[in-house]
């Protein structure tokens, strides 16, 4: 197979001399040459791209951590969290986990841009945040004893598993 290649993008009279194209994935190099592209990811890479929104949450001249607010936001809140649960009080700790999960899905979901609270694209974090928010928020509620939320399947699937 031959194709002509244009080396400056310009018009006819710019056409450098013809080059062979090897195959279907062959694609000519800055200087012409042919040169295999592959669809394969490299073995090594070489830059990461910034997640969608992984820009700063506040002006560049603010101080860092008015820059950071979202993820300082959620991370308080699961701090809060925890050492409410360090306290002995179970439920109402892990409830306030789920719900600084919940919230970092719902600031990921409505803010251009959250700093730290980017790690994948847009969509990855919100079904990632939201989907471990509502986890950990279901079984808090269903913890024993005295469960705030009875599902009766799981009470049925439970005596399948476990002989008395």
């Amino acid at each position: 197979m031959e194709a002509s290649a244009d080396a400056s993008g310009g018009g006819p009279e710019d056409v450098s001399e013809e080059i062979e194209v090897r195959d279907a994935v062959s694609a000519p190099d800055a200087e012409g040459k042919p040169v295999r592209t592959t669809r394969r990811f490299p073995l090594f890479t070489r830059d990461t791209a910034r997640p969608e929104g992984g820009g700063r949450a506040a002006a560049g001249d603010a101080p860092a951590p008015a820059r950071q607010w979202p993820v300082l936001l959620v991370l308080g809140l699961v701090g809060v969290g925890l050492l409410i649960t360090a306290l002995d009080v179970f439920r109402v700790g892990t409830l306030v986990i789920g719900g600084a999960l919940l919230t970092g899905a719902v600031l990921r979901w409505l803010l251009p841009s959250v700093g730290m609270l980017a790690v994948r694209s847009r969509f990855t974090d919100i079904v990632t945040y939201g989907g471990l928010g509502l986890v950990i928020v279901l079984l808090a509620l269903m913890a024993q004893p005295k469960p705030l939320l009875q599902i009766p399947f799981l009470k049925d699937a439970l005596h399948f598993t476990v002989e008395n």
